[in-house]
């Protein structure tokens, strides 16, 4: 049942997580230009209204079918989304997480029936009108049918959250998100289920409590601060580095293992999130949009007018009370010093679990030669750690003359063609090297401090 949960987590947040970028531009033009924005415009906010009805369903719909069945999978799922888009009243992620999959599998069916039979020369006839009449047919469908069911399921969710809003009991979806969130179901619940729905209601109201739910960076500071203060060992001397990364970066990540060290902890993440969550919604606070990663400049930049305040309490009041319980809890329960390195392991085959990699599948062996131009740093997403990775790679290049060598972040699915050196976690080898396998492979267990990079940076000096 876990591994199930796990697996439709990852595609729910597989479908949202690459068009996040999307959710932010419409965000900025909202919180600018409605009437209630920070420059009101009326020629410009006309872009609000088409961007969340059908650009952000499309793209949703489109990037479900391409997971099921690549590009082919994604115009299907584009097509049938559409149709569930008109067949609505309202914003349609649901029937976009539905339709665009969907599709795509039933087209990657009905293609494994005739591929073998279709006469040479006519494959691209046969493939192009197969795509446009089924897609044809699954539009018309979720127009008739789908539509208007998804839209009713829509309504009774959004009439759930806000009766949990009217009796405000909001704050106690907490007990699951800050658990969730170290056993790294957080992007599954942030961008699978928290973004479609904040995303609908900044379209009502102006602004959303569900983009901060899982986003905000307090409780995590808090901990880390706790242990900064409280800590021994080598988990004290390295919370400070951890604060600035998670509470700057956004990278909640590099704190989950100073909660699996002490797991008693997870109650102080527990009271820290419910805090926040009850403090912002007490004050009317939210955001336009998501707020991706969850630091806190981008926190603050997709805080709309008038709602700075109940946003900035919501963070400093779940830090605060997540550091007492915290720091209570280490007091009364933890005698001596954790074991971090031991602790940072269990996250990582935990996430690499979460990921359905159950063991690091070995890298191939490749040779690196002739001069390198692009360095590709890969994770499951292409935004948090291969972002951070590539950081530090790409400055410890610069101190030894190699900065001319390209260093960027992907996707491990999504790799450049053109990659001369692909880094990326031990446990993702074996699909980076399915992605790009003309590419010379570096696998390592730690984005911040990895031996291999110096290792990697000699053979570039050779």
């Amino acid at each position: 049942m876990k591994e199930k949960i796990q697996r439709f987590g990852r595609f729910l947040s597989g479908m949202v997580m690459p068009n996040i970028g999307a959710f932010i531009a419409w965000g900025l033009i909202t919180a600018m230009f409605i009437p209630t924005g920070w420059i009101p415009n009326e020629s410009l906010a006309v872009l609000v209204d088409p961007m969340i009805k059908y650009l952000l369903p499309l793209l949703i719909g489109y990037t479900g079918g391409r997971v099921i069945y690549g590009a082919r999978g994604g115009v299907v799922g584009a097509i049938a989304t559409i149709g569930v888009i008109i067949g609505a009243d309202v914003p349609m992620f649901m029937g976009a997480m539905i339709m665009g999959p969907v599709s795509a599998l039933v087209m990657k069916k009905l293609d494994g029936l005739w591929n073998d039979k279709v006469p040479g020369g006519f494959e691209m006839l046969v493939n192009n009108f197969s795509a446009g009449i089924f897609g044809g047919a699954m539009s018309i469908l979720g127009y008739l049918g789908i539509g208007p069911v998804a839209e009713a399921i829509n309504r009774a969710m959004g009439s759930g959250v806000g009766w949990l809003v009217e009796h405000n009991l909001l704050p106690l979806t907490s007990l699951l998100v800050e658990p969730a969130k170290v056993l790294f179901l957080n992007n599954a619940i942030n961008h699978g289920v928290f973004t479609p729905l904040g995303a609908q209601q900044a379209a009502e109201v102006g602004r959303s409590i569900f983009f901060m739910i899982e986003s905000n960076p307090g409780p995590g500071l808090g901990l880390l601060l706790a242990y900064m203060i409280f800590g021994k060992g080598s988990s004290k001397t390295s919370a400070s580095g951890a604060a600035i990364i998670h509470f700057f970066g956004g990278i909640h990540e590099i704190y989950f293992p100073y909660v699996l060290m002490n797991p008693i902890l997870i109650l102080a993440m527990i009271g820290g999130g419910v805090s926040g969550v009850f403090t912002i919604n007490l004050l009317g606070g939210g955001l336009i949009g998501a707020a991706a990663p969850g630091s806190i400049m981008a926190e603050m930049i997709m805080t709309p007018r008038g709602a700075h305040v109940a946003n900035i309490l919501g963070i400093v009041i779940a830090c605060a009370v997540t550091f007492v319980l915290a720091s209570l809890l280490m007091k009364l329960f933890v005698k001596e010093e954790g074991d971090l390195e031991g602790s940072t392991e269990m996250m990582k085959a935990m996430k690499a679990e979460s990921k359905g990699l159950a063991t690091p599948p070995s890298a191939k062996e490749r040779t690196l030669s002739g001069a390198v131009k692009k360095i590709v740093f890969a994770c499951d997403a292409g935004m948090g750690s291969s972002a951070m990775g590539a950081t530090k790679l790409r400055n410890k290049l610069a101190a030894a003359g190699l900065s001319d060598a390209e260093v960027v972040h992907s996707s491990v699915d999504e790799i450049p063609s053109d990659a001369d050196v692909i880094v990326c976690h031990t446990q993702l080898a074996e699909r980076a090297g399915t992605s790009c396998p003309d590419a010379y492979l570096v696998t390592i267990t730690d984005f911040m401090n990895a031996p291999e990079y110096n290792t990697l940076i000699e053979k570039m000096k050779g």
